[in-house]
């Protein structure tokens, strides 16, 4: 009964979407302010039914009802109680479940913190929104439905969670990608309602810019948790592999990127006004055709969902009208998007300018990357064409070290001229230090040169020096004058280098060894020695264990490790589970391959150098556009205009 109940609520909600859609976009443009005031409590009752909805899935798999096909495929009676609540997402239908719950909660959150927009603007926001939402509501329920029932023939036991999926990683992973992913479906909303409008002041890039970077915050935090668990998880300590649903999830997180930084040109100094809405547009875009190559059927992925090619059909063509409509009115308002703003070569709107090209360069790379393969494979009818990392590094890298020699520059540069006698006193020192530092660095850390490294730390020691350089600048005129958005902006850049830092440093220093050893071999991984002691075994909660016990003696200290090759019994799958000593300066890492003659195994050990500060990076990053959000300045933008008030009211 209560999977019914549940089917029941995505069914209200999709009538609820629909009347949300029209009392929105009709109310603003025919004046109705009684149809935008009920706005509120609809905006409400979609997200309630949506969730009832989740929570009606949620309890069919902690109760084992295998009556429902879903559940059935993708659980078990054996299976850890947390692991069945991230199951819920596991798979396709309840991860676009989740996906329809966090789009109504973004929905929610616009209608309760849009107090401060005109009526008639948030009445389009929600409603182009609702449009979406419907659209995702329609997928969900026709051909997507997580409560189909199997009767009679309901299995006495589930087929279990696919093992790679049985992870921390899952808890945390797609719902943090999802918040970004579906986030920018705000950004998006805003760009259409200022369309629709025709007035393309510099006011709805001020209503846009606090969600477009919470919603690249929590995608970066997704796509960092992500490459973390790829790391660890599927037992090659690999941390990016240039996977196309890996691309589906970079692309946006490119073109959001540089929509956070022309958002805040086109606020502070109205130029940049129609690059911005295409910006916002395309990275809504990505985040579509991001569904669409995970979901489509297109391809074979360890990330991706293996469904029904019809269903890519419908995404392709959910895809085609939104991107095609969108574009189609962006064309229509051309003519009412100039902007008359003078500035010079050497300040801040040409630095900016220059981090957009370059952003939407590497997006474009990786696009091209992801797609012409499966492009080839379509128009030949079947022959198969990788583009492997080669192409991505080649395309890719020499981008974001340009992109890092602009963000050095950055802090030095003044809105709309700098004068470059003071250009070049404020980086002088800077780049002095950046150049020793990428010299003796890497001396001190291996023992050796290499170019690209040294590229590398030089260009992200100097964008740490020119942004504490600014800081200090500041600091000295009052640091209580340093706003929040401020510190938001200089924590991401930071987070920028450190990530650069631990890119260049691990690609180019890590250790890696590929072993045959039996039980008393010894071998040396750098400086340390690795002894492999032996095999045992263990039972888990739903599989058994072979596990490895592996000695590392490092000069003075020593630690043992025990990676495991784990028999999952309901689907009788082997995975590898990698045994690592995380630290801040380096990692070990050990694997177990497979089985050999004479009880030997197939033995990988890697030590990784500064891998940790990859992930940092992409924490520093988060946080800074979350401090960013928090910054006072929009608070009082909500409390100085009060215009729009009756939405939030409703609610």
């Amino acid at each position: 009964m209560i999977p019914e109940l549940g089917q029941l609520s995505l069914a209200l909600a999709f009538c609820l979407c629909g009347s949300i859609a029209f009392f929105g976009l009709a109310g603003a443009a025919w004046g109705r302010q009684r149809w935008l005031d009920a706005l509120g409590s609809m905006v409400t009752g979609q997200f309630v039914f949506i969730l009832l909805a989740y929570l009606a899935l949620s309890q069919a798999f902690l109760t084992d009802d295998f009556s429902v096909a879903y559940v059935a495929n993708n659980s078990n009676s054996l299976l850890p109680w947390y692991y069945k609540m991230s199951a819920v997402w596991g798979a396709h239908e309840g991860s676009f479940l989740l996906w329809t719950l966090i789009m109504a909660g973004w929905t929610l959150a616009v209608a309760l913190r849009g107090e401060h927009l005109p009526a008639a603007f948030a009445g389009r926001v929600l409603g182009v929104m609702a449009v979406l939402n419907m659209g995702f509501l329609a997928f969900l329920l026709w051909t997507s439905n997580p409560f189909q029932r199997l009767v009679p023939m309901t299995p006495g036991e589930g087929a279990d969670l696919n093992p790679l999926l049985q992870d921390f990683g899952l808890i945390v992973h797609p719902p943090m990608l999802y918040m970004g992913y579906v986030g920018f479906s705000v950004a998006f909303a805003f760009a259409i309602a200022a369309l629709l409008t025709g007035r393309l002041d510099t006011a709805w890039a001020r209503w846009s810019r606090p969600w477009s970077n919470l919603a690249w915050a929590f995608l970066t935090l997704g796509i960092a948790l992500g490459s973390w668990w790829a790391y660890y998880e599927l037992g090659w300590g690999g941390w990016w592999f240039w996977d196309p649903v890996e691309n589906a999830s970079f692309m946006p997180w490119l073109a959001g990127t540089a929509l956070v930084h022309s958002l805040a040109v086109t606020e502070k100094r109205g130029t940049f006004k129609s690059w911005t809405l295409l910006l916002a547009i395309t990275t809504f875009s990505l985040s579509l055709l991001g569904a669409f190559i995970v979901r489509s059927g297109v391809l074979t992925s360890v990330h991706a969902f293996a469904v029904d090619p019809t269903r890519g059909l419908f995404i392709l063509g959910f895809l085609v009208l939104t991107v095609g409509g969108s574009l189609t009115l962006y064309a229509a308002r051309a003519s009412v998007m100039g902007s008359r703003v003078r500035y010079t070569l050497w300040s801040r709107e040409t630095a900016l300018l220059v981090n957009n090209i370059l952003f939407v360069i590497a997006m474009a790379v990786v696009l091209l990357g992801t797609l012409y393969p499966l492009a080839y494979e379509a128009f030949t009818g079947g022959d198969k064409l990788s583009v492997g990392v080669p192409y991505f590094n080649a395309g890719f890298v020499p981008l974001m070290l340009a992109l890092t020699a602009a963000l050095g520059i950055a802090p030095a540069l003044q809105w709309k001229r700098t004068a470059a006698t003071r250009l070049w006193q404020d980086l002088r020192w800077p780049l002095l230090i950046g150049v020793v530092a990428g010299l003796v660095l890497p001396l001190v850390v291996s023992g050796a040169l290499s170019w690209q490294v040294v590229v590398a730390v030089s260009l992200g020691i100097w964008v740490v020096a020119s942004h504490l350089r600014d800081l200090i600048y500041r600091a000295r005129r009052g640091l209580g004058r340093v706003t929040l958005g401020y510190w938001g902006m200089l924590t991401a850049h930071m987070g920028f280098a450190v990530a650069l830092f631990g890119i260049a440093l691990t690609s180019v220093l890590s250790v890696e060894m590929d072993l045959r050893m039996s039980p008393g071999d010894r071998d040396n991984l750098g400086e340390m020695s690795v002894t492999f002691e032996g095999i045992g075994s263990r039972s888990g909660p739903n599989y058994v264990a072979q596990r490895g016990t592996f000695r590392i003696d490092d000069g003075g200290e020593t630690l043992f490790l025990y990676p495991e090759k784990r028999r999952y019994l309901a689907r009788n799958s082997v995975m590898t589970e990698a045994a690592i000593d995380a630290g801040f300066f380096r990692d070990i890492y050990v694997s177990l391959g497979e089985p050999l003659d004479n009880g030997d195994w197939a033995v990988r050990l890697q030590l990784k150098p500064f891998v940790r500060w990859i992930w940092l990076g992409g924490l520093l990053m988060a946080f800074g556009g979350v401090l960013a959000v928090s910054d006072a300045r929009y608070r009082r933008l909500r409390s100085r205009v009060t215009a729009g008030g009756a939405v939030a009211k409703a609610v």
